[in-house]
């Protein structure tokens, strides 16, 4: 970006803390590598948007794409959750892993809950707040203001401000910050790619640190609610924290470069490879996920006329690709040993797979689709 600074660091009592620059202004683009790594971002985003559109039944699926990014999302923060774990009941578990647990699925709550209010709520700080709220409701952070921004200096790493790695912006200013940030998602008269404008919001909202607690968590998602919000995805399947995790050096060094050296083409590109790589295996798992399909349908067939009740199960365990005896029982009303029948029989047709888990309920797993989030 042409003349871009990003900030300036201010003395307060005893540390400096970085104030940003406001984004809400005319950019310019006058590099090439970034502006062909826009068009391969825009090219991937729009296939992947279009493919999840003739998926059938595609929102049987994206419940898998939102536990994944609940997991590795949480992982950047230091919770030790697997996707295996996320969708087990808690009491499955065993006591020390509960905790972690809880805070993916706040992630994945928080997350569908913004994802339905973009229905009645533009891309703001309200729905941030709100999304925050839930982000940390009765777990580790439940006491540092959800769904407010902070009125006290924080920082990032370090044992104390002293010795922080960053120190951003003073509280006093979190207001401003973010109402120009909001301004500048919904600023039409600024001519900058969607894609652009998301790689810069999430920086910006990184930088500032609005909360006590839970930035990174909710700086991610905010990739997606903004895409979502744009119409550059219809529905959410793109989710860039798996890519975050696998180059987290990088991710935090993009970021520190931006502040330390105005350098926020390097940030970008970063993010915009993050897109072409991140839509590129969303397509690829859509293929996998529609080729297994339709192999286990016709496995299916060979039940007869137990056909539809196994094809029930198969579609419940497309959500939740783990369930119990119990569970099969409850989703098809039929008998114990009927239940049992024709789970034997899928496991036969090698479609579930019996799984020791903590309680005495035996549970099956659908591990081929299971096996394409991990």
């Amino acid at each position: 970006m042409k003349n871009f600074t990003a900030g300036k660091y201010i003395t307060q009592d005893n540390y400096s803390s970085f104030q940003p620059e406001f984004i809400n202004r005319i950019w310019q683009i006058d590099d090439m590598e970034l502006l062909n790594l826009l068009s391969l971002a825009d090219r991937n985003i729009g296939r992947l948007d279009m493919y999840s559109e003739y998926v059938p039944n595609v929102n049987l699926f994206i419940g898998m794409h939102i536990v994944k990014e609940a997991t590795q999302s949480s992982k950047i923060e230091g919770t030790q959750t697997n996707i295996e774990e996320a969708i087990l009941p808690k009491n499955e578990l065993i006591q020390e892993k509960r905790d972690d647990w809880e805070e993916v699925q706040n992630y994945i709550s928080a997350l569908n809950k913004a994802i339905e209010e973009l229905n009645n709520l533009p891309f703001s700080t309200r729905l941030i707040k709100s999304t925050h709220k839930v982000l940390l409701d009765n777990v580790r952070g439940m006491n540092k203001m959800p769904g407010e921004f902070r009125v006290s200096q924080n920082w990032i790493g370090g044992t104390n401000i002293n010795n922080a790695t960053f120190i951003p912006p003073h509280h006093s200013t979190i207001n401003q910050l973010m109402s120009d940030l909001e301004k500048f998602a919904h600023n039409d008269t600024i001519k900058i790619p969607e894609l652009i404008k998301a790689g810069i919001i999430h920086y910006q909202f990184e930088t500032i640190h609005p909360f006590l607690d839970g930035n990174g968590r909710v700086g991610r998602l905010l990739i997606t609610l903004y895409l979502v919000s744009r119409g550059i995805i219809k529905i959410p399947v793109l989710y860039l924290s798996d890519y975050f995790e696998r180059n987290r050096i990088q991710y935090y060094d993009n970021l520190t470069r931006v502040r330390e050296s105005n350098d926020i083409n390097k940030w970008l590109k970063f993010f915009l490879t993050g897109i072409v790589e991140t839509a590129r295996n969303g397509i690829k798992t859509f293929d996998s996920i529609l080729k297994l399909k339709q192999e286990t349908d016709e496995k299916i067939k060979k039940l007869g006329n137990r056909a539809s009740n196994a094809k029930k199960i198969i579609d419940y365990m497309y959500v939740q690709p783990i369930i119990s005896a119990i569970d099969a029982r409850n989703i098809l009303n039929q008998s114990k040993p009927t239940v049992y029948k024709l789970l034997y029989d899928l496991m036969e047709l090698e479609i579930l797979e019996e799984r020791d888990i903590v309680s005495k309920n035996k549970s099956y797993v659908l591990e081929e689709y299971l096996k394409l989030f991990k």
